[in-house]
This record gives C-alpha cells, sequence and structure tokens, in this order.
C-alpha cells in the first residue's frame, strides 16, 4: 500500500510554477518532519526542502532556496512544495519523505512514486 502520495508536476515553461503536494493515505504527517526530495535520470536523490514537526524555520538547499517554499496544511493532512520561477536543471522526479528530524534523509516509511516535473520551453 502507498502511504505517501505525490501530485501536481507536469511540464511547466522556464520562469513557471509548479505546486507538488505530498499527502498521507494511512497516518497524520503531522508525526513527522517532511522533506522534499528530488532525483533527475543518472542523479542521486537531493534533499532541496524540510519542515520540521514543530513549527520552525523550514530549511532549503541552496539549489532552490527564494523560489521554493515548503508548508503544512494540517487539517488536510497535505504538506506543500510552492515551486517559482523554475528552471529546466529543476526537471526531477520529486518525492516527499517523511523523517525524524530534518537533519536525517533516510525516511521513516517507504518512499511514495513521486511526481514528475519537467521544465522545458
Amino acid at each position: 500500500q502507498v502511504q505517501l502520495v505525490e501530485s501536481g508536476g507536469g511540464l511547466v515553461q522556464p520562469g513557471g510554477s509548479l505546486r507538488l503536494s505530498c499527502a498521507g493515505s494511512v497516518f497524520s504527517l503531522s508525526s513527522y518532519a517532511i522533506g522534499w526530495f528530488r532525483q533527475a535520470p543518472g542523479e542521486a536523490r537531493e534533499k532541496i526542502a524540510c519542515v520540521e514537526r514543530v513549527d520552525t524555520t523550514p530549511t532549503y538547499s541552496a539549489s532552490v532556496e527564494g523560489r521554493f517554499a515548503i508548508s503544512r496544511d494540517k487539517v488536510a493532512n497535505t504538506v506543500y512544495l510552492q515551486m517559482n520561477d523554475l528552471k529546466p536543471e529543476d526537471t526531477a522526479r520529486y518525492y516527499c519523505a517523511t523523517l525524524i528530524v530534518c537533519r536525517e534523509l533516510a525516511p521513516v516509511r517507504p518512499w511514495g512514486l513521486g511526481t514528475q516535473v519537467t521544465v522545458s520551453p
């Protein structure tokens, strides 16, 4: 059973925006730090944004800081990734993950299937 469901990806032109969603299907996301990761073909999976279980300032990788924003909707049991000013180098498959704390990389629960983001003219 897929426990994390990512959605919202698609094809967008450079400079465009997308909002990705991460929904928990059988558990509360509020019990975990939630990280957004991405993986481009032939590349390692990269953590790009994270929000702790308690409300603290989110963290971002240098490659997305200032363009992406992570947020939680506890009522909807969903974590979002707002992506603005998208660049071709943002093209990748995007995944969310449950973490104990944001400094961790290994997810507590299984990875979801991800959602594909393609940035191209």
